[in-house]
């Protein structure tokens, strides 16, 4: 079974975006979470524990999520074509 790529891009970067959005404004606002966003403020560029941070961090990890996905589900419909010959 084929997967449609741009979708699941779409779907999986809207959800990660979504996460670090929420969790960084819970960190900003509570300071939990802020050991695991503390490591991701050393892979996205700009993000950092604050109410812009948070707005940084949705933009790299939609971007982050939506090329990764898309990567690995064409390489899979890639075997799946492969395999069904």
């Amino acid at each position: 079974m084929k997967l449609h790529a741009f979708a699941l891009s779409l779907t999986l970067g809207l959800c990660w975006a979504l996460t670090i959005f929420i969790s960084t404004l819970l960190a900003v606002k509570t300071g939990y979470l802020e050991d695991p966003l503390f490591l991701v403020t050393k892979i996205y560029p700009g993000y950092d524990l604050s109410y812009q941070g948070a707005f940084v961090g949705m933009v790299w990890a939609f971007a982050d999520a939506f090329i990764g996905t898309y990567i690995c589900v064409s390489v899979y419909n890639f075997f799946v074509k492969k395999l069904k010959k």
